[in-house]
């Protein structure tokens, strides 16, 4: 990991070129990204068979998942795990029903104004394949849309070679309740959801992560349906004081960097000693995994430590950078909390460790990257629910305001939008 000592003189110079190397990963794929999204918005199905064979050396016959395929995987998934994955539901149950927003409603004089919600009614979530499989994704997902009442909610993940998805996603997609699985994943996958093909019904909103290409999918077809995020690669900032473990700290900056090469993790701390400790300490816990090897290389890349002047300092950085997760290893974290500003998820103390966020505890771990937690929040209930105003005028209220309503009208140079008021008697 690098490590930079931050002044006033150098900060704006280094977390400038931080948001410039996020930003740069994502400049050289939208020209194949569009290809592939218009081949399979022409061609369907058969474009759509010719890219999972090409991407995921997978002869397709049948997209969706039958229903035998789903008892078998959940027949070779073991008790423990099922139950596991039964408690994580449950939690996330619970977090993300007190979501759930309240119809509002006004009257007065003779005018009543209505906000209803109702929920989005097909939605499509995609589960990454690659490194790792991700059922805690199909969870966070499916979870708070089958909340919402969305009627359809359709899971899109890559085949492994043998045309199979695997197990563990498809336990917890039984266990979320999503209606349809397809066999399909990438850019692919992304473009069959939002135009339709013969076989996979075209969806309104599409959710869940993936890598660049997909991020980059969702991007481009945004507008022909609705996204969560446009998610980049995974990032955890700690904060740390000299009362913090640097075992802990370790641990922590190493589950993050083991996502994926292009994973960011860093360490803001008040000294060089918190530093080296933690440097050495990562030295210790790396091993040479696949995990390993890809954790460090994302720390040779992505890994920063920044050592600053007080808490003051490491809050301002924090707050810049807006980091997916943060966690806060200072002494009591909790008067702390309301210098954050910008943050997806904030883990407070040394025993609520980043991980617990990503499996178990409730919250949702589909959360804004590469700085977007400034102005966006993670996914949740509300995301599958969409409001509508209704106003309903009395003509004894109406006929009170329209001479009002008239004259703005004409003072915007709308004359028949006045003269559509003014003809009510």
């Amino acid at each position: 990991m690098k490590t930079i000592i931050i002044d006033d003189k150098n900060i704006k110079n280094e977390l400038a070129a931080l948001r410039y190397k996020s930003e740069e990963k994502f400049s050289d794929i939208e020209k194949n990204v569009a290809e592939i999204i218009n081949n399979v918005k022409e061609l369907g199905d058969a474009a759509l068979r010719d890219y999972t064979l090409k991407f995921d050396k997978a002869k397709i016959d049948n997209f969706k998942v039958t229903d035998e395929e789903i008892n078998s995987a959940l027949s070779n998934v073991s008790i423990d795990i099922i139950e596991i994955l039964r408690k994580a539901a449950e939690n996330i149950r619970q977090f993300h029903i007190l979501q759930l927003p309240k119809n509002i409603s006004l009257k007065k004089d003779g005018l009543e104004l209505n906000q209803i919600f109702t929920p989005i009614e097909r939605v499509g979530v995609y589960v990454p394949g690659g490194n790792t499989v991700y059922p805690s994704t199909v969870l966070m997902n499916v979870i708070p849309a089958k909340i919402a009442g969305v009627s359809n909610i359709s899971i899109a993940t890559p085949p492994a070679h043998d045309g199979k998805v695997n197990d563990l996603i498809l336990a917890a997609a039984h266990i979320s309740g999503a209606d349809t699985i397809y066999k399909a994943g990438g850019v692919q996958a992304i473009a069959a959801l939002a135009y339709g093909t013969e076989s996979i019904e075209k969806v309104y909103k599409i959710t869940g992560p993936g890598n660049a290409y997909v991020a980059e999918a969702k991007k481009q077809v945004f507008g022909q349906v609705d996204i969560d995020m446009i998610a980049g690669p995974s990032e955890i900032l700690i904060i740390a004081d000299e009362d913090a473990n640097t075992e802990y700290i370790a641990a922590d900056l190493l589950s993050q960097a083991e996502h994926d090469v292009q994973a960011a993790s860093i360490l803001v701390c008040l000294s060089e000693n918190t530093a080296n400790k933690v440097q050495n300490e990562i030295s210790k816990q790396l091993n040479n995994t696949p995990n390993g090897i890809r954790a460090k290389t994302a720390l040779d890349n992505n890994g920063i430590i920044f050592i600053v002047e007080d808490l003051n300092k490491a809050f301002e950085i924090s707050n810049e950078i807006a980091p997916e997760h943060l966690e806060l290893l200072i002494t009591s974290p909790c008067d702390y909390l309301d210098k954050v500003k910008n943050a997806g998820s904030i883990f407070v103390g040394q025993y609520s460790p980043e991980p617990v966020g990503d499996y178990f505890v409730g919250v949702n771990h589909t959360i804004p990257t590469c700085g977007k937690a400034k102005f966006a929040s993670p996914l949740g209930t509300m995301d599958f629910i969409k409001h509508s105003n209704i106003i309903h005028y009395s003509k004894t209220g109406f006929l009170k305001d329209q001479a009002d309503i008239k004259t703005f009208a004409e003072a915007e140079n709308f004359y028949f939008h006045a003269n559509s008021i003014a003809r009510r008697k």
